[in-house]
């Protein structure tokens, strides 16, 4: 199939596009979820924007904005420029979740409020119960001072849970 980012025929991942409707999301290649969650995307990948971001889709709209606004390049802020965004999808794409420190097992960002699943058994300090590996922990918190931990509700309990022990949903 074709990558509606970045127009490569590629196989493509459902991926959430975060800051609008819950259930966001958008078919993307591999490179491209790579490239969006890198701080310096690669230019010449995202060539074939001049063409996608007039996709009809709001969630491709979305991501065309942020990747243009990314790019440190005189053709990407002419392509920002020429871009229409409704009011409402204008919003969205502005509503960029803050960048942090705090990453899962395999190296993906996380923000407030992401779902992450337990990679490995982890005994709860207190709680007398083992959360058990593939566990969904929903909306979790990031503590603002230590990259390393997250907070979320597992078993009804509030706890601390090393990022390297999860992975993103």
């Amino acid at each position: 199939m074709t990558c509606p980012l970045c127009a490569t025929d590629a196989p493509l991942i459902a991926t959430p596009v975060s800051g609008g409707p819950a259930d966001a999301s958008a078919p993307l290649c591999v490179i491209c979820v790579t490239q969006i969650a890198s701080d310096s995307p690669d230019p010449a990948h995202f060539r074939a924007l001049a063409s996608t971001m007039w996709s009809e889709d709001p969630a491709i709209q979305v991501l065309a904005a942020r990747v243009l606004a990314k790019l440190q390049e005189p053709w990407a802020r002419d392509l920002a420029e020429q871009l229409y965004l409704d009011d409402e999808t204008r919003v969205w794409a502005d509503n960029v979740p803050q960048q942090t420190n705090h990453r899962d097992s395999n190296g993906q960002p996380l923000v407030a409020g992401d779902t992450v699943v337990l990679i490995k058994d982890l005994p709860v300090k207190g709680g007398g119960f083992t959360a058990k590996r593939g566990t969904a922990v929903h909306r979790i918190s990031l503590v603002a001072d230590n990259p390393a931990h997250i907070e979320g509700r597992v078993e009804g309990q509030r706890i601390v849970i090393l990022t390297e022990f999860v992975k993103k949903r």
